[in-house]
């Protein structure tokens, strides 16, 4: 989609992310598939790209590319590894808040260690009572003087246990104007990480427990006002979250084509390869036209957004569309490849376990059917997108 939605920057751009996927991602894959935990090496490697920084603006030392820039970068090292790319998703999200709703010396202090890949940040909101429900949550935060106190635990926290400045949404008071957001320190007494739990996919990034005990955090560092918690939360997940994970969906939905069409050509069947049987062609038919559909719903969503546009529908249906297309072609993939497909040797079987996991943060394809109703309907509760376009904007430059 060059010369449409992306500038010779953004292919300047998407070429050195590929070939650092290649070149220091692709081999450390194995080590982190057998371990099944965060790569912490890794990790940080990443971030020293400077990557982390594509919506930070150059006054805090980022590169103030925008959204489909950063949507690029993801989707690239989600190509080779969606647990990197869903690092470098997760760190957006926590760097969302700072944009938006962090003070001047927050952003002063937090912004330019973020894009130098001196500090990933991450948000936390979800509890394990009340998982997607919001309002739901019962992490506290209780004034004492000029700190606040904060009790309670957090789970599914992208980059868990790599995180060093954690963005943490608790109640202050009933209702929905009693949720408060502070930046809390991975250092800071009254603080840890609950056990890395191994999961079905994505090995190589940690999505675990946060949690606190009397954690002592000073009013400096709340991030707005207090009751500005569930602008936060909603913010970084409808805006940021959604697009995010789209980018994810999209990097593996393009490596399982990749690897089918591979697959296919190479196996002989009947004296020709397999990817001559009109089954087999059909299927792969089926595979680049649901990723051409997802690419043009992901990069004209984050193409909106970037232009300070009301995109919160754009943005609702791009993540079910990658989500559902990546799945569905996952599953075709493993139908051609069969029994092949099954055994480690191959990445498909790899590819679909981290498929799934995208599914659920920011919202399920139920969610966002449900929401997408409500447009339908005339009942969507405004846009989010135009609200924060007010408070904060890129200055339009390249890559």
């Amino acid at each position: 989609m060059d010369g449409y939605f992306s500038s010779r920057l953004h292919h300047q751009l998407r070429e050195t992310v590929r070939d650092f996927a290649e070149r220091e991602v692709r081999p450390r894959i194995p080590e982190m598939e057998a371990s099944r935990s965060v790569h912490h090496e890794l990790s940080r490697y990443i971030a020293e790209q400077g990557w982390l920084g594509a919506t930070i603006s150059h006054e805090y030392g980022g590169m103030g590319a925008g959204h489909l820039a950063k949507t690029i970068i993801i989707e690239e090292l989600s190509r080779v590894s969606g647990a990197m790319g869903a690092m470098v998703q997760a760190s957006q999200l926590g760097t969302a808040k700072i944009v938006h709703f962090g003070s001047d010396e927050q952003r002063k202090t937090w912004l330019p260690a973020i894009a130098a890949g001196e500090c990933l940040p991450t948000i936390a909101v979800t509890e394990p009572e009340s998982g997607g429900h919001v309002l739901g949550m019962s992490a506290t935060a209780e004034r004492d003087g000029d700190d606040y106190i904060l009790n309670g635990s957090k789970v599914y926290v992208g980059n868990s246990h790599v995180g060093d400045l954690h963005g943490v949404v608790v109640r202050t008071g009933p209702g929905s104007k009693g949720l408060t957001a502070f930046l809390v320190e991975s250092d800071r007494p009254g603080f840890r990480t609950g056990p890395q739990q191994p999961a079905m996919g994505l090995h190589g990034f940690s999505f675990g427990e946060l949690i606190f005990e009397n954690c002592r955090v000073p009013a400096s560092n709340r991030l707005g006002d207090e009751g500005d918690g569930l602008a936060v939360a909603y913010s970084s997940s409808v805006l940021y979250g959604r697009a995010n994970l789209t980018a994810v969906s999209l990097g593996i939905h393009q490596a399982i084509l990749e690897e089918t069409t591979r697959f296919a050509t190479e196996r002989i069947r009947y004296g020709a390869p397999l990817a001559e049987l009109p089954t087999v062609k059909l299927k792969l038919g089926q595979m680049q036209s649901r990723l051409m559909t997802a690419r043009l719903a992901a990069y004209h969503a984050v193409h909106l957004l970037d232009q300070g546009m009301s995109c919160d529908t754009e943005l609702m249906n791009a993540k079910l569309v990658n989500v559902e297309s990546a799945i569905d072609s996952g599953r075709n993939a493993m139908e051609i490849h069969a029994a092949a497909g099954l055994f480690v040797n191959r990445p498909i079987e790899r590819y679909l376990r981290d498929a799934h996991h995208i599914f659920a943060p920011a919202g399920t394809s139920d969610i966002q059917l449900l929401r997408l109703a409500e447009v339908a309907l005339g009942q969507d509760k405004g846009s989010w997108s135009e609200r924060l376009s007010e408070l904060v904007r890129l200055e339009p430059a390249g890559c």
